[in-house]
């Protein structure tokens, strides 16, 4: 494995415990560090968050996570003795809300009657 990405699951498992555990903002409580790439020359960080809640709640989630950036990064270095932390930004994961969405369609699909899993898997033969 590659040092960017040995990096990034040790900052993805770091940083989930500096917001999950060392931040006091009831804005954080539906936050969940999903994933964390690091960029070649090890200088900057884009942390994928997944956020529950609606829309207002996602933005002022994300909107306290950029402010608290500069925290994060000091902890980071801190917990994980590095000289020079990388510069993390947040950014809000919307993979498994399309997931969900896309299940959701699907499931309405199937209730109407217009969709059924032995159809997609005859279509796959």
């Amino acid at each position: 494995m590659r040092r960017p990405e040995r990096l990034a699951e040790a900052l993805k498992i770091e940083i989930a415990e500096v917001v999950g555990f060392e931040m006091d903002d009831p804005r954080l409580e539906s936050v969940t560090v999903t994933d964390v790439e690091v960029s070649p020359d090890l200088r900057d960080a884009k942390v994928y968050v997944l956020i529950r809640g609606d829309d207002k709640e996602v933005k002022e989630a994300l909107r306290s996570l950029r402010n608290a950036a500069t925290f994060v990064r000091q902890q980071v270095a801190m917990n994980l003795d590095m000289r020079f932390a990388p510069h993390v930004h947040f950014v809000r994961d919307s993979a498994e809300e399309n997931a969900a969405r896309v299940g959701d369609i699907l499931q309405d699909l199937s209730n109407r009657g217009e969709f059924s899993e032995k159809e997609l898997e005859d279509r796959a033969e």
